[in-house]
């Protein structure tokens, strides 16, 4: 299958099957998703999702969370990955809104990385989610399934990952098919063991026909 083509029917069935993919961590406006998608680095969507409710009671916006110690802060999230480097993240994250953005969280990818802990994966997904810019996040989900199925070709790093899919994705759809990719590597395409048998896109998936059927034709012989 050419590339052009495993792009045309990855869109297709994801358009048709999960039209409206969304993040799991749970946020009800741009700062919370900023502090949500912060602390999810190397950690599940499912932890930060139990810390937040709190965190965000406590610290609603910019102003209450700059004003806040990193010992506060860290009480609230001790239980998520890195939790003292993420507090310190998190309150100077929301001193750089107020001193340099006006409180407000800036559309533009290469200021977003200019916040405490934001990365350039971070910023994509806050100029996606919250802006509607033609960009794509690549976390490990994204960076294992898009190389797996062969969306990419053996891309080396989560960046080599971003320019292809951006180069072979329309420009409507790399919001969305961010999260596509996230949900397909979170429950089906997992890292250790993939579950082709469950995996309804095996038809376009370079790793099933040249590893998942090699090794059951093996195992027949």
């Amino acid at each position: 299958m050419l590339k052009k083509d495993r792009f045309r029917e990855f869109v297709a069935y994801f358009s048709s099957h999960n039209p409206d993919a969304q993040t799991e961590l749970h946020y009800s406006n741009a700062f919370e998703l900023l502090v949500a998608v912060i602390l999810s680095a190397q950690c599940t969507d499912k932890r930060i999702n139990q810390i937040t409710p709190k965190l965000f009671e406590r610290f609603p916006d910019a102003e209450t969370l700059a004003a806040a110690s990193v010992e506060e802060v860290f009480t609230y999230i001790r239980s998520v990955s890195y939790p003292n480097n993420k507090a310190k993240h998190l309150v100077g994250m929301a001193k750089m809104l107020l001193e340099k953005f006006e409180g407000t969280i800036p559309s533009d990818i290469n200021d977003l990385q200019k916040l405490p802990g934001v990365g350039r994966k971070t910023a994509n997904v806050i100029a996606s989610v919250v802006y509607d810019a033609p960009a794509i996040a690549v976390d490990t989900h994204v960076f294992r399934v898009s190389n797996r199925i062969g969306l990419t070709n053996n891309a080396k790093t989560p960046l080599a990952v971003e320019k292809q899919l951006v180069h072979y994705l329309p420009k409507n759809t790399l919001a969305v098919a961010h999260h596509w990719l996230i949900l397909h590597g979170r429950y089906i395409c997992v890292a250790r063991r993939p579950k082709c048998d469950e995996c309804p896109i095996t038809y376009l998936c370079k790793y099933y026909e040249k590893v998942y059927l090699k090794g059951l034709k093996a195992i027949s012989e």
